[in-house]
C-alpha cells in the first residue's frame, strides 16, 4: 500500500476495475449525450461556444470521416471485435500503468458507445462540430478513441525512450 492510501486508509482498486469503471463512465456519458442531442437538436443546430463549436444533429452510417457509409452492420461487428480484444488485451496486462490503462478504457468505451448506436438505430449519432474548420461532425465516443490513441502514442514513445536509455 502507498503512503498515501495508507494515510487514507482506504485501498485502490485493482487497474483492470479501474479501467472498466472508466470504460462504463465513458459509455454511459457518451449514450446519455447522444439520447440528449436527438431530443434536443431535432429542431435544428444550436451554438455551443460561438465561433468554436455548434451542436448538429447528425447520423453517420459509416466509420469516421464517413468512410465505408452504409455500412453499420459490418462497422457493429467491427466495434464488437475492438471491444472483445480490448477486453482480452486488459486481462493479459501485467504491468499496467495509468497512460496504458486511460488508453484501454477510451478505447472500449469509444468502440462500445459508437458500436451500441450501430446496433440499435443502425448509424452512429454525431452532434459535435467544430465551427472554424471543415471537420466532420464527432462525439464523445469519437472524442474517447482518438484520446485513446493518444495515451498509446505516448506509451509507446515512453517506452522507445527507456530502451533507448543505457
Amino acid at each position: 500500500m502507498t503512503s498515501s492510501n495508507r494515510q487514507s486508509g482506504r485501498k485502490r482498486l485493482p487497474a483492470r476495475v479501474q479501467t472498466y469503471g472508466l470504460t462504463a463512465v465513458i459509455v454511459i456519458a457518451d449514450q446519455l449525450s447522444k439520447a440528449w442531442a436527438v431530443r434536443e437538436l431535432a429542431d435544428g443546430p444550436r451554438t455551443l461556444l460561438p465561433g468554436l463549436v455548434d451542436l448538429v444533429l447528425t447520423y453517420n452510417t459509416g466509420a469516421a470521416f464517413s468512410l465505408f457509409s452504409g455500412g453499420a452492420a459490418v462497422l457493429g461487428l467491427v466495434s464488437l471485435l475492438v471491444a472483445a480484444a480490448g477486453v482480452i488485451w486488459v486481462q493479459r496486462q501485467q504491468v499496467f500503468p495509468a497512460r496504458r490503462q486511460l488508453g484501454a478504457a477510451c478505447l472500449l468505451g469509444g468502440a462500445l458507445g459508437n458500436g451500441l448506436d450501430r446496433w440499435r438505430i443502425g448509424a452512429v449519432v454525431d452532434f459535435l462540430a467544430l465551427v472554424p474548420i471543415d471537420f466532420p461532425v464527432f462525439n464523445l465516443a469519437d472524442m474517447a478513441i482518438n484520446l485513446a490513441v493518444l495515451c498509446f502514442l505516448l506509451d509507446l514513445l515512453q517506452s522507445r525512450a527507456s530502451l533507448d536509455q543505457p
